[in-house]
């Protein structure tokens, strides 16, 4: 359950941005802010049940768009390929631009 719960976070961060407002800030509130569903349902004045289902369609939504794109994946391979070439060079030229990539790729 708890591995679930940093996935939809992690992915939140990838695909928040082709979710509704809504959604976004309901998974928001749940993952980031670590709100509970009796407080999510009294700030956006919908009943806990209301709030849990759409926590659980809008993950879903997220996981979908995993499935179909695959882009917090590859940035997984990316930066794990990254940070273990870093660890291997020696000459600080490559390592610097090894970072740079690094950097590029979490902007």
């Amino acid at each position: 359950m708890f591995e679930k719960q940093v996935e939809i976070g992690y992915l939140l961060d990838f695909y928040g941005e082709l979710l509704t407002e809504r959604r976004r800030a309901l998974l928001d509130m749940y993952y980031n802010e670590d709100m509970s569903l009796s407080e999510i349902s009294a700030a956006l004045s919908i009943t806990r049940q209301g709030a849990r289902e759409l926590i659980k369609k809008a993950g879903d939504e997220l996981l979908q768009y995993e499935e179909k794109l695959g882009a917090a994946r590859k940035f997984r391979v990316i930066e794990s390929c990254a940070e273990k070439a870093e660890d291997l060079l020696s000459d600080g030229e490559v390592k610097e631009l090894i970072r740079k990539i690094r950097q590029e790729i979490k902007s």
